[in-house]
């Protein structure tokens, strides 16, 4: 009786936290949210170290079906443990500004529109090419203009992948 009020005491706290906590669950801190003896999760994000503890709701409710008493104690403890840290990490998440210092993204953002415009010209350049072809009388030069649109073609891969890599690191900035 007294495990299975204890489960939806559990249950309705961190119900009630994922409510609080989900406006801001993607919010990424530079440094570790909590101690890795609290959370194993190495993310800083809220939405990893929430969806662990609903982990441990369900491993505490499969330890009550299996009457294994130790591991009850100790993950009831653990899952108390969680959610009032979980629930003084959402009060007080705006004082961490300081912590969510996005170093370097104006110089990404600047590097991202530098790949853009190159992108934009690379292809201006083919277009200008494969419509010359259409209009060059010889065979040599429509030769000479396709391979180099095989070359723009290879320039604008290199160039997307490197705009795709830029994109993963303003992302991986901007969490």
């Amino acid at each position: 009786m007294k495990s299975t009020l204890l489960l939806q005491t559990l249950e309705q706290k961190l119900a009630e936290l994922t409510r609080v906590i989900t406006p801001l669950s993607t919010h990424a801190t530079v440094s570790p949210r909590f101690d890795r003896q609290l959370f194993r999760t190495r993310s800083t994000l809220l939405r990893a170290c929430l969806d662990e503890a609903w982990e441990n709701l369900r491993a505490l409710r499969h330890a009550v079906k299996a009457k294994q008493l130790p591991q009850v104690a100790w993950l009831a403890e653990q899952l108390t443990s969680q959610v009032a840290a979980l629930l003084r990490e959402s009060t007080a998440w705006s004082l961490r500004g300081w912590d969510a210092a996005k170093p370097g993204i104006a110089k990404w953002q600047r590097k991202r529109l530098q790949h853009q415009a190159f992108e934009q010209r690379l292809m201006n350049m083919k277009r200008e090419r494969e419509e010359k072809v259409i209009q060059v009388a010889t065979f040599a030069e429509q030769q000479q203009l396709h391979k180099e649109i095989i070359a723009f073609d290879e320039r604008l891969r290199r160039c997307r992948h490197a705009l795709d890599k830029i994109e993963r690191v303003l992302a991986h900035l901007t969490r």
